[in-house]
């Protein structure tokens, strides 16, 4: 089954709207593609200026994170509705740093990825282990769990459109990169378990991208691999370099 590469940039919590207009300005011309999707996840502060710039581009605009009710008390979330209406079409669910810094579980990213389904975004469902999980040789293990708790109660229609990012934390802003190698095993696991989940025609649909210090230098040989369907780029997001990682 063929599958559409994805180029998703994370420009995390980095650019002013002044500063994503100039980005914007700098980067449509370089990351022009017919089959690619190239998605920017910005800032909430960004969306609006970013949507506008994006208009009659290949660009799309995602969120890097939502919470999981339409709407209430919520101080300081967004919902999915407010993206919605927006005209975000895709959003970050589970990055690392969530898991982190602010204490998401795989049950929250569940119910972020249920209701983002439930308004029509295709959420990015992020997993990876950390260096000591790794060097105690359970990686797959962890990376199923969090996969399997992340898709409980989504259809099989809904999991085929899915986007699922595998980052190694131990990779991610340190300029390590696995192997190609090791990303690629990961990347097959996760296929395998969403064949396990549901069946092979879903695994084959779903898109797997790799993250963790994605470069241009990089990118041709993961994303060369068979069960690697594009990345999600940090860094060399905010740089002109990210069209040559979409070119990749």
């Amino acid at each position: 089954m063929s599958r559409r590469i994805v180029a998703a940039g994370n420009w995390k919590m980095n650019m002013t709207p002044a500063q994503a207009r100039e980005l914007m300005e700098k980067l449509i011309p370089l990351v022009k593609s017919d089959d690619k999707d190239v998605i920017f996840c910005v800032p909430a502060i960004d969306i609006l200026p970013c949507l506008e710039l994006a208009k009659g581009t290949n660009i799309k605009i995602g969120a890097q994170n939502m919470y999981y009710e339409d709407k209430g008390a919520y101080t300081g979330e967004i919902s999915p509705v407010m993206l919605r209406a927006a005209g975000v079409e895709y959003v970050i669910i589970g990055h690392s740093e969530r898991r982190g810094y602010f204490g998401e579980t795989n049950e929250d990213i569940n119910k972020k990825a249920l209701k983002a389904f439930e308004h029509g975004i295709t959420p990015i469902i992020c997993c990876g282990e950390s260096l000591e999980q790794r060097n105690q040789g359970i990686t797959i293990d962890w990376i199923r769990q969090q996969i399997k708790t992340a898709f409980m109660g989504i259809t099989d229609e809904q999991a085929k459109t899915a986007i699922i990012a595998y980052e190694p934390i131990w990779a991610i802003g340190t300029g390590q990169t696995a192997t190609t190698e090791q990303a690629q095993e990961v990347c097959g696991a996760i296929r395998d378990c969403i064949a396990e989940i549901y069946d092979i025609p879903t695994a084959e649909a779903v898109r797997v991208l790799y993250g963790g210090s994605v470069n241009a230098k990089t990118a041709p040989d993961l994303f060369a691999q068979p069960d690697i369907d594009g990345g999600l780029v940090g860094g060399a997001s905010l740089k002109e370099e990210f069209g040559d990682i979409v070119k990749a």
